[in-house]
């Protein structure tokens, strides 16, 4: 994402929303904050006086130095053979649009990767672009010039029209009585204000934004072979150290509840702590990117819990009834809740 304005912001919600790793540029410090919290990760330059000057007033991003220009340019390009979309909202209020993706850069990128250039009605920031058109280039990117994407996307533009009108009205009242505060202290209702009590309140002045220094460099230093070995050996003896530990004081619980607990009780307490400890090393490893499609298997796990708690709930003893309630009661939300997610999540894949 070249741009994180307005319209690269919302591009990068989708994008991580759908798994993506996302990468994102801007020459306003502020921005990076706002790129890291939506889970995308902001691209800093090696360049001393980075992002020093980048925003003008207004919120919007100002002309860089040549300087800053060529070091932009040489990270761009070092990282167009790894992504697949690349998507250029950057423009500046009254001027064309900066060039930004060089043809140098689009020669660089795999075959089947794809160009959208927001700002193709001011020329492009691609330098390939052509607006209104949708071209191929000679090694397989496709570069999208098209200057009606509202038009193109009118329930996605009706739906974001309609979502700041709301955050408007909300604004507007914040008791949400339908009283009206204006207040003109909030940057977003004194912006959209034209006159106020009498008196002409427009243009509105700046917004009023902190900029953040650039991320500094960490330095790591390179460690010999031999120091790299000693790490690794001594990380996997303080591994080895807090499993032993664990076994332990697992090992001398179970003694001590086997000592007065009826050896068909153990029976099961000891299948029960396994099946915990093993399902707990197996989740424990899986990357939470990978939670969503596993609910298939947890539906599976719950549908088993499910039948266990069906067999007992016909028991003689009452605690034992009321727990195997709980746990059909437990289990059936997430039998439902997992099919639930997984077919929302099959339904981003499927054409409407």
């Amino acid at each position: 994402m070249v741009g994180a304005g307005v319209a690269g912001l919302a591009a990068i919600g989708t994008s991580t929303s759908l798994g993506a790793i996302t990468l994102a540029f801007d020459v306003r410090p502020e921005v990076a904050e706002q790129v890291e919290s939506m889970g995308a990760e902001f691209v800093y330059l090696d360049f001393e006086e980075e992002q020093a000057d980048g925003a003008a007033s207004g919120g919007y991003a100002s002309v860089s130095s040549p300087e800053f220009r060529d070091a932009q340019l040489a990270k761009f390009l070092e990282l167009a053979p790894e992504v697949d979309i690349v998507i250029t909202p950057a423009l500046i209020p009254n001027r064309e649009a900066p060039e930004l993706w060089t043809a140098e850069m689009v020669a660089a990128m795999k075959p089947g990767s794809v160009i959208v250039d927001l700002a193709a009605e001011k020329g492009g920031n691609c330098k390939l672009t052509v607006m209104d058109e949708k071209i191929v280039t000679d090694n397989g990117v496709t570069i999208i010039g098209y200057t009606d994407f509202p038009s193109r996307m009118a329930a996605q533009s009706s739906m974001l029209y309609a979502t700041n009108i709301r955050h408007m009205m909300t604004d507007l009242t914040p008791e949400k009585d339908g009283q009206v505060n204006h207040n003109m202290e909030d940057d977003v209702i004194r912006g959209a204000t034209v006159t106020h009590g009498g008196e002409i309140t427009f243009p509105p002045p700046p917004p009023k934004v902190q900029a953040i220094a650039a991320k500094p460099k960490e330095v790591v230093p390179e460690l010999t072979a031999e120091e790299k070995r000693a790490a690794e050996v001594a990380a996997f003896k303080a591994q080895t150290k807090n499993q032993v530990t664990l076994l332990a004081v697992g090992g001398a619980l179970l003694l001590a509840v086997g000592l007065v607990a009826p050896a068909s009780f153990m029976q099961h307490f000891i299948v029960f702590v396994l099946s915990v400890f093993i399902g707990f090393q197996v989740i424990w490893g899986v990357a939470h990117s990978l939670h969503t499609p596993l609910m298939a298997v947890t539906n599976a796990i719950s549908s088993i819990i499910i039948l266990g708690a069906l067999m007992q709930i016909g028991s003689g003893s009452f605690l034992v009834i009321v727990l195997a309630a709980l746990s059909v009661f437990m289990a059936g939300i997430n039998i439902f809740g997992g099919f639930l997610v997984t077919r929302r999540m099959l339904a981003m894949f499927q054409k409407s």
